[in-house]
């Protein structure tokens, strides 16, 4: 008699269980393929790009220092190191007092300069009329005609004054010109500053890039390749955009200068950070298996083998992780199955052992 467990394994009962299990374990070495209650996948040779790697350092493609475009003392700082800031948002005010003040001189100058214009402009439309009546000589009429374009150019210098004055009233408000993080602060509240001044460092880790430096040797397949990748904490793997090569050597190192080009927010990098970069320099073939597959126990590496002599646990040791794929150097063969889930075959295992142990204390 016999009885299915909840793993819908057979597990014999009585005394009847030496037979059964020496059936069921002569059945599992007959040749055919295993049954058991848990997927498997096959691992399989795939043709794959040749790969190799070297370090490389990210660094951001924008980054800037904010300098002053007017003079005033520092007001108010509302962004400090590390704080982000949005694109157009109000880093940091200047006392505004000087250029107030210039800004209502250009404006008066402006409000004259256009009473000034209209009186020329009428004297002007008057000397006209009498000149077209020939009641005044054509002296008089170019010299009102000449007074009103002075006027109107006087004007337009007012108002290019008033402009002036107010970007300069506007350059006491400093603003991000793109969004990004605060690397760096130069001043502090209080200080005067005069134009040119370096008051605030900042990035952007939206658009990122990494510098490789390379081999002359390899120099060339890279180029003509022209295929990268960087890989971050050894699992994650980010294609690049594109690359662009630095037509000069290094004269003490002799390599070559590759700046790898990510795409927008690609994966969680920060400037400075060292990552390994792998370039596509020919093909080879790679044996895949899923990563679910894997077993890792404490420095044990491992996959559940399904062949036709049971099911096994055997150590492997991996390489690089491809999607959801991971590649198997050594300990596994191209057609061998292994279990998708390896805590369904461990309990398998443990449960065909346990029938096997129990048929043979049945027989003694």
């Amino acid at each position: 008699m016999s009885r299915i467990n909840s793993r819908g394994a057979f597990r014999p009962i009585g005394r009847a269980a030496s037979a059964a299990a020496m059936l069921l374990l002569a059945a599992s070495s007959a040749g055919a393929a295993t049954e058991v209650p848990f997927p498997t996948a096959e691992a399989a040779l795939e043709v794959a790009p040749r790969e190799r790697v070297w370090d490389g350092t990210v660094e951001a493609v924008n980054r800037a220092t904010v300098s002053a475009q007017t003079s005033g003392r520092v007001a108010e700082i509302l962004y400090d190191v590390n704080d982000y800031v949005e694109a157009g948002a109000t880093i940091m005010r200047f006392t505004a007092v000087e250029q107030q003040a210039s800004l209502r001189q250009a404006q008066a100058a402006l409000e004259e300069a256009e009473a000034r214009f209209e009186e020329a402009r009428q004297e002007y439309e008057r000397v006209a009329n009498m000149y077209r009546n020939e009641t005044v000589s054509r002296a008089r009429f170019e010299q009102a005609q000449a007074n009103r374009d002075a006027a109107e150019a006087r004007l337009a210098a007012a108002r290019s004054g008033v402009a002036a004055a107010e970007e300069q009233l506007e350059y006491t408000e400093v603003r991000a010109p793109y969004a990004g993080i605060v690397s760096a602060r130069h001043v502090e509240v209080g200080e005067l500053v005069s134009p040119g001044q370096p008051l605030m460092s900042g990035l952007s880790l939206q658009s990122l890039r990494v510098n490789v430096d390379v081999p002359q040797s390899m120099f060339d397949p890279i180029r003509e390749i022209g295929r990268a990748s960087v890989y971050v904490d050894g699992n994650e793997r980010v294609a690049a955009e594109s690359l662009t090569f630095f037509p000069v050597a290094d004269p003490v190192s002799n390599t070559f200068r590759v700046r790898v080009n990510l795409p927008d927010g690609a994966a969680t990098l920060f400037p400075g950070m060292f990552v390994k970069v792998g370039f596509v320099v020919g093909e080879t073939r790679r044996l895949l298996v899923p990563a679910e597959a894997v077993v890792r126990r404490s420095e044990l590496t491992a996959v559940y083998v399904v062949a036709d002599d049971g099911v096994t646990l055997r150590q492997v040791r991996l390489g690089r992780r491809y999607g959801g794929d991971v590649e198997v150097l050594a300990g596994l063969d191209a057609g061998e199955s292994v279990a998708l889930d390896p805590v369904a075959a461990g309990i398998y295992v443990k449960e065909r052992q346990q029938a096997a142990a129990d048929g043979a204390a049945d027989e003694r």
